[in-house]
């Protein structure tokens, strides 16, 4: 397993005066900054459609310590933290090896179209291969036209014959 805060790679630059450099780290979700930043991305993304309780926010990352298999990895501008993709380590009976599943992608409104999503997903594939995967799954609301499109850029699809809004990419 990758240790938190250590860096999986930094975001392409098309010029340097035009974006700001991004990195991405595996948090630590015992480090109050990634905690609180997790939380706030993650509730500022569902606050666009369904406002996470005051309750379920204080409790978001102490329940994610107690899951052994939760991970996240944060997108980080300079100091700040602009993106995270909270991820979760399962298994594939039909493959017989673990997977991935990216249960939050949230990158923040004003980083969004910079590659910051595409470089967390990188991420978490990577992680993924160290874990021994088989492949990443994700989910998409039907109505986010524009991480579907991401996600299919990025050679996600539906798993079998009939759609689904259940995306993976095999590794």
């Amino acid at each position: 397993m990758i240790e938190p805060g250590s860096h999986e790679g930094a975001a392409r630059e098309r010029h340097a005066n035009e974006h700001p450099v991004y990195t991405t780290r595996v948090a630590d979700f015992y480090n109050d900054q990634d905690a609180a930043a997790i939380t706030e991305l993650v509730a500022a993304y569902a606050d666009d459609s369904d406002p996470i309780p005051e309750s379920v926010k204080e409790e978001m990352v102490p329940g994610l310590r107690l899951v052994p298999s939760a991970f996240a990895v944060l997108a980080v501008c300079g100091e700040q933290i602009v993106g995270v993709a909270v991820c979760f380590l399962g298994y594939s009976t039909f493959a017989a090896r673990p997977l991935v599943n990216i249960h939050d992608l949230v990158i923040a409104a004003e980083h969004r179209g910079r590659g910051v999503g595409s470089q967390l997903i990188r991420a978490v594939e990577a992680h993924a291969r160290v874990e021994g995967s088989c492949k990443v799954t994700l989910e998409v609301r039907a109505s986010n036209d524009r991480a579907e499109s991401l996600y299919r850029r990025m050679g996600y699809r539906d798993p079998g014959s009939e759609p689904t809004r259940f995306l993976e990419r095999l590794l």
